[in-house]
Protein backbone atom coordinates (compact mmCIF):
# COMPACT_ATOMS: atom_id res chain seq x y z
CA UNK A 1 0.00 0.00 0.00
CA UNK A 2 0.92 3.30 -0.86
CA UNK A 3 1.77 6.02 1.92
CA UNK A 4 -0.49 8.39 -0.44
CA UNK A 5 -3.45 5.76 0.29
CA UNK A 6 -2.82 4.92 3.78
CA UNK A 7 -2.72 8.48 4.73
CA UNK A 8 -5.72 9.40 3.08
CA UNK A 9 -7.90 6.31 4.07
CA UNK A 10 -6.66 6.98 7.92
CA UNK A 11 -7.80 10.73 7.76
CA UNK A 12 -11.30 10.02 6.12
CA UNK A 13 -12.19 7.29 9.17
CA UNK A 14 -10.84 9.10 11.58
CA UNK A 15 -13.12 12.21 9.67
CA UNK A 16 -16.09 10.37 9.95
CA UNK A 17 -15.22 8.03 13.59
CA UNK A 18 -13.54 10.54 15.93
CA UNK A 19 -14.88 14.23 14.06
CA UNK A 20 -14.66 16.16 17.62
CA UNK A 21 -11.03 14.55 19.02
CA UNK A 22 -9.71 17.22 21.79
CA UNK A 23 -7.52 17.17 24.36
CA UNK A 24 -8.03 15.65 27.39
CA UNK A 25 -6.25 17.76 29.37
CA UNK A 26 -9.12 20.06 31.45
CA UNK A 27 -8.02 23.80 31.20
CA UNK A 28 -10.06 27.34 29.93
CA UNK A 29 -7.42 29.58 28.85
CA UNK A 30 -4.26 29.25 27.54
CA UNK A 31 -2.24 30.21 30.97
CA UNK A 32 -4.20 27.04 32.41
CA UNK A 33 -3.06 24.53 29.00
CA UNK A 34 0.05 25.68 29.44
CA UNK A 35 0.54 24.84 33.18
CA UNK A 36 -1.24 21.44 32.33
CA UNK A 37 1.35 20.11 29.47
CA UNK A 38 4.02 20.91 31.39
CA UNK A 39 2.68 19.06 34.38
CA UNK A 40 1.27 16.34 31.86
CA UNK A 41 4.91 14.93 30.74
CA UNK A 42 5.28 11.41 31.74
CA UNK A 43 2.54 11.61 33.28
CA UNK A 44 -1.30 10.55 32.79
CA UNK A 45 -3.90 13.27 32.06
CA UNK A 46 -6.21 11.75 34.33
CA UNK A 47 -3.70 12.36 37.35
CA UNK A 48 -2.77 16.23 36.04
CA UNK A 49 -6.95 16.67 36.37
CA UNK A 50 -6.76 15.51 39.32
CA UNK A 51 -4.03 18.16 40.89
CA UNK A 52 -5.03 21.56 38.38
CA UNK A 53 -8.57 22.27 39.89
CA UNK A 54 -6.51 23.16 43.58
CA UNK A 55 -3.69 24.61 41.45
CA UNK A 56 -5.70 26.93 39.60
CA UNK A 57 -7.66 27.76 42.10
CA UNK A 58 -4.21 29.03 44.14
CA UNK A 59 -2.43 30.46 40.85
CA UNK A 60 -5.45 31.80 38.85
CA UNK A 61 -3.00 33.78 36.39
CA UNK A 62 0.88 34.29 35.45
CA UNK A 63 1.53 36.77 37.75
CA UNK A 64 0.30 34.84 40.98
CA UNK A 65 2.73 31.99 39.87
CA UNK A 66 5.52 34.03 39.32
CA UNK A 67 5.29 35.67 42.77
CA UNK A 68 5.62 31.97 44.52
CA UNK A 69 8.03 29.91 45.70
CA UNK A 70 9.15 25.97 44.66
CA UNK A 71 8.22 25.30 47.86
CA UNK A 72 5.05 25.72 47.74
CA UNK A 73 4.26 24.73 44.64
CA UNK A 74 5.14 21.24 45.26
CA UNK A 75 2.52 21.05 47.70
CA UNK A 76 0.10 21.38 44.73
CA UNK A 77 1.76 19.29 42.12
CA UNK A 78 3.68 16.24 45.15
CA UNK A 79 1.62 13.80 43.10
CA UNK A 80 2.56 14.43 39.60
CA UNK A 81 5.84 12.27 38.05
CA UNK A 82 9.09 14.30 38.68
CA UNK A 83 7.61 17.64 40.95
CA UNK A 84 11.29 19.06 41.63
CA UNK A 85 11.73 19.67 38.00
CA UNK A 86 8.54 20.27 37.29
CA UNK A 87 8.12 22.84 39.93
CA UNK A 88 11.15 24.76 38.60
CA UNK A 89 9.65 24.66 35.32
CA UNK A 90 6.32 26.32 36.20
CA UNK A 91 8.26 29.29 38.75
CA UNK A 92 10.77 29.81 35.68
CA UNK A 93 8.00 29.85 32.82
CA UNK A 94 5.75 32.02 34.74
CA UNK A 95 8.82 34.95 35.66
CA UNK A 96 9.85 34.43 32.19
CA UNK A 97 6.06 35.26 30.72
CA UNK A 98 5.83 38.08 33.76
CA UNK A 99 9.39 39.44 32.50
CA UNK A 100 9.17 39.20 28.60
CA UNK A 101 5.54 39.14 27.90
CA UNK A 102 3.69 41.02 30.05
CA UNK A 103 2.38 37.86 31.74
CA UNK A 104 0.31 37.03 28.03
CA UNK A 105 1.01 33.45 27.04
CA UNK A 106 3.29 33.63 24.00
CA UNK A 107 1.61 32.41 20.44
CA UNK A 108 4.74 31.66 19.05
CA UNK A 109 6.76 28.68 18.26
CA UNK A 110 10.01 31.02 18.87
CA UNK A 111 9.04 32.44 22.15
CA UNK A 112 7.04 29.57 23.63
CA UNK A 113 10.72 27.93 23.84
CA UNK A 114 12.56 30.12 25.32
CA UNK A 115 10.22 29.14 28.53
CA UNK A 116 11.95 26.60 31.17
CA UNK A 117 10.21 23.12 30.54
CA UNK A 118 8.55 24.15 27.02
CA UNK A 119 10.63 22.14 24.04
CA UNK A 120 9.41 21.47 21.01
CA UNK A 121 6.17 19.02 21.55
CA UNK A 122 4.63 21.32 24.58
CA UNK A 123 4.62 24.48 22.42
CA UNK A 124 3.26 22.74 19.36
CA UNK A 125 0.45 21.55 22.29
CA UNK A 126 -0.01 25.22 22.80
CA UNK A 127 0.05 26.15 19.48
CA UNK A 128 -2.33 24.23 18.28
CA UNK A 129 -5.01 23.53 20.90
CA UNK A 130 -4.84 26.98 22.78
CA UNK A 131 -4.52 29.49 19.68
CA UNK A 132 -5.98 27.04 16.68
CA UNK A 133 -2.58 26.87 14.48
CA UNK A 134 -2.40 23.57 12.50
CA UNK A 135 0.40 21.86 14.71
CA UNK A 136 1.09 18.08 15.05
CA UNK A 137 3.15 17.48 17.93
CA UNK A 138 4.41 14.15 18.67
CA UNK A 139 4.38 12.47 21.73
CA UNK A 140 4.90 8.70 22.28
CA UNK A 141 2.10 7.90 21.21
CA UNK A 142 1.64 9.67 18.19
CA UNK A 143 5.38 8.59 17.76
CA UNK A 144 4.58 4.43 18.45
CA UNK A 145 1.15 4.77 16.46
CA UNK A 146 2.79 6.52 13.42
CA UNK A 147 5.37 3.66 12.80
CA UNK A 148 3.43 1.24 13.76
CA UNK A 149 0.87 1.43 10.79
CA UNK A 150 2.90 2.66 8.65
CA UNK A 151 2.31 6.57 8.48
CA UNK A 152 6.39 6.64 8.87
CA UNK A 153 8.98 4.16 8.27
CA UNK A 154 12.18 3.57 10.45
CA UNK A 155 11.39 7.39 11.80
CA UNK A 156 14.58 7.99 14.34
CA UNK A 157 13.40 10.89 16.30
CA UNK A 158 9.97 12.74 16.99
CA UNK A 159 10.80 15.83 14.43
CA UNK A 160 11.81 13.25 12.23
CA UNK A 161 8.25 11.42 12.56
CA UNK A 162 6.77 14.91 12.82
CA UNK A 163 8.03 16.11 9.32
CA UNK A 164 6.64 13.13 7.56
CA UNK A 165 2.92 13.30 9.46
CA UNK A 166 2.97 17.19 7.92
CA UNK A 167 3.77 16.17 4.51
CA UNK A 168 1.20 13.02 4.75
CA UNK A 169 -1.86 14.42 6.10
CA UNK A 170 -3.70 17.90 5.20
CA UNK A 171 -2.96 20.68 6.04
CA UNK A 172 -5.80 21.92 7.52
CA UNK A 173 -6.14 18.91 9.40
CA UNK A 174 -2.84 18.78 11.63
CA UNK A 175 -4.29 19.27 14.43
CA UNK A 176 -6.80 17.13 14.54
CA UNK A 177 -4.43 14.36 13.75
CA UNK A 178 -2.15 14.87 16.43
CA UNK A 179 -5.31 14.36 18.27
CA UNK A 180 -6.57 11.16 16.51
CA UNK A 181 -3.09 9.36 16.63
CA UNK A 182 -2.80 10.23 20.56
CA UNK A 183 -6.57 8.68 21.13
CA UNK A 184 -6.03 6.18 19.39
CA UNK A 185 -2.60 5.00 20.95
CA UNK A 186 -4.13 5.62 24.14
CA UNK A 187 -7.38 3.20 23.92
CA UNK A 188 -7.00 0.92 20.89
CA UNK A 189 -3.33 0.67 19.48
CA UNK A 190 -1.48 0.45 23.34
CA UNK A 191 1.88 -0.22 23.45
CA UNK A 192 1.40 -4.44 25.08
CA UNK A 193 -1.21 -5.24 23.22
CA UNK A 194 -3.25 -3.57 21.28
CA UNK A 195 -6.86 -4.13 20.59
CA UNK A 196 -6.36 -4.80 16.09
CA UNK A 197 -10.11 -6.72 16.69
CA UNK A 198 -11.48 -3.41 17.75
CA UNK A 199 -9.47 -1.33 15.95
CA UNK A 200 -10.95 0.92 12.63
CA UNK A 201 -8.19 1.91 10.93
CA UNK A 202 -6.71 -1.92 10.57
CA UNK A 203 -6.93 -2.36 7.13
CA UNK A 204 -4.22 0.52 6.54
CA UNK A 205 -2.09 -0.54 8.70
CA UNK A 206 1.36 -1.96 8.36
CA UNK A 207 1.88 -4.03 11.39
CA UNK A 208 -1.94 -5.83 11.09
CA UNK A 209 -1.70 -6.77 7.29
CA UNK A 210 2.25 -8.23 8.08
CA UNK A 211 0.87 -10.62 11.13
CA UNK A 212 -2.39 -11.54 9.76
Amino acid sequence: MKAKERFEGITEWFSTNMPMARSELAFSNPYELLIAVVLSAQCTDKRVNMVTPAFFKRYPDVSSLATSSKEEILEYIKSISYPNSKADHLLGAARVIKENFNCQIPDTRENLETLPGVGRKTAGVILSVAFGKQEIPVDTHVFRVSERIGLTTRSKTPLETEMKLRKGFPEDRLAEAHHWLILHGRYVCTARNPKCNECGIKKWCREYAKNN
